[in-house]
């Protein structure tokens, strides 16, 4: 069958209608920019990260209010990963390469963020991860908001060690089982035992992730306190099974005075539901507590409640740690003038704000914020107030100084060290 050829002018109409439709395609593709929100929504996890995941929307309906950013309206791209850690890598993957997101802000447990890791470093991703962890490592896609051992763990245990801390002599590290308490536990057992700890002073306990019997484990915690030595423990639980164990530290009546239990993972959120009548004294580590007083967290703690509509009042560490990175992100792509990944890295080096904390925080080029430590006190309202806080920001160690395979490492993302864990630079004189 002969085909008729199209004649020039239609080919020349059509022409210019497909790239009229290509042109608003891309307009509209361009209109916003998308906002990626990782975090577990259901599970295990839920407790803890459904209020990131309020936070980031927050702050987006407020940096709207302001006209968006370089003239664009933010979209946000809400996944719920339901406390899997492969689901983590799969949402990833969908949100950095079929929604196309600007940035990432998500995770919470270092096996959520180890999952996505190499998902963001292959596709050249931004990942802002909000929440204390066991540092040892620093990624050129990923920029750390929450706190290194450095900056919470360690202080914690000295101030234990202190007079004022109850002058702990015997430690119990009481963990979930995976990467952030198994790490952070081998700092602190290297940590103290350089501060003359002997093994036997020294019992680690994991559980698994949602663990709900706790009546032998707070039973062989009593029994350690009863040997004549001042015994503390040092908790690095997380999502709901701390809802179980202060419940057993309360139904087998464990006082803070008798044994203070130093709390890396909790905050006000996951205690509200256990009711604190008996657990009055119990202690936390953190970089900032809603009872800090502040006009910065003024302003902070009436913006959640606002959000809100005042139904929940409650804000924590890291809501903080995730207001300062879409603060500074938001800074960086301003001053940038694009929202590419290579640019907004670049100018995030430096950038700065007075935080909730009460504290002007400020991001290195290790990737990771300097940002004070502080002690909480559970008062019988079921608020923490600060017993202790750092005089001036702490710069975060991301290698451990307490671990020999760690100790002359370095992380540096600028010339002419640019790598996150090296022993020497990366680009020499020759």
């Amino acid at each position: 069958m002969k085909r008729t050829p199209i004649s020039s002018g239609i080919q020349s109409v059509l022409l210019t209608v497909w790239l009229s439709f290509a042109a608003s395609t891309v307009h509209a593709a361009e209109d916003t920019i998308k906002v990626g929100i990782l975090h577990s929504l259901s599970g295990t996890m839920a407790i803890s990260e459904s209020a990131l995941k309020d936070t980031v929307l927050m702050m987006i309906a407020e940096q709207n209010k302001k006209g968006g950013l370089l003239g664009k309206k933010l979209e946000p791209v809400v996944v719920d990963p339901a406390s899997n850690w492969d689901a983590f890598a799969e949402k990833a993957r969908d949100l950095l390469t079929k929604e196309n997101v600007a940035v990432v802000f998500g995770c919470w447990t270092s096996a959520s963020r180890k999952s996505v890791l190499p998902v963001f470093e292959q596709s050249n991703g931004l990942l802002f991860y909000p929440v204390q962890y066991e540092g040892e490592e620093s990624s050129r896609n990923i920029f750390y908001t929450g706190a290194a051992p450095s900056q919470q763990a360690i202080p914690a245990a000295r101030y234990l060690m202190s007079k004022e801390g109850g002058e702990i002599r015997r430690w119990v590290l009481l963990g979930t089982d995976y990467i952030y308490p198994r790490t952070t536990n081998r700092i602190l057992s290297a940590f103290l035992a350089a501060e003359g700890a002997s093994p036997e002073e020294i019992t680690t306990i994991y559980t698994p992730f949602g663990h709900s019997d706790w009546r032998e484990i707070v039973s062989r915690i009593k029994s350690i306190g009863s040997e004549g030595k001042r015994t503390g423990v040092i908790s690095t639980i997380n999502g709901d099974a701390n809802t179980h164990f202060y419940r057993e530290l309360m139904a087998q009546k464990v006082s803070a005075s008798a044994i203070p239990v130093m709390a890396l993972s909790v905050g006000e959120r996951e205690l509200f539901d256990v009711g604190t009548t008996g657990l009055a004294g119990q202690l936390a580590a953190w970089n900032y507590f809603q009872s800090v007083k502040s006009p910065e967290n003024d302003v902070f703690v009436k913006m959640w409640a606002d959000f809100n509509a005042q139904r929940d009042k409650i804000t924590n560490d890291p809501m903080e740690a995730t207001f300062i990175g879409f603060r500074m992100w938001a800074q960086a792509v301003s001053q940038a003038g694009t929202v590419d990944v290579n640019a907004v890295r670049q100018a995030m080096y430096g950038q700065r704000i007075k935080a909730p904390s009460g504290f002007e925080v400020v991001m290195n080029t290790n990737h990771h914020l300097s940002k004070p430590a502080m002690i909480g006190k559970l008062n019988s309202s079921g608020t923490f107030d600060v017993v202790w806080q750092s005089i001036n920001p702490i710069k975060a160690s991301v290698w451990s100084r307490y671990l020999p395979e760690s100790a002359k490492r370095t992380a540096d993302w600028t010339f002419p060290w640019v790598c996150g864990g090296c022993t020497e630079p990366t680009y020499k004189d020759w």
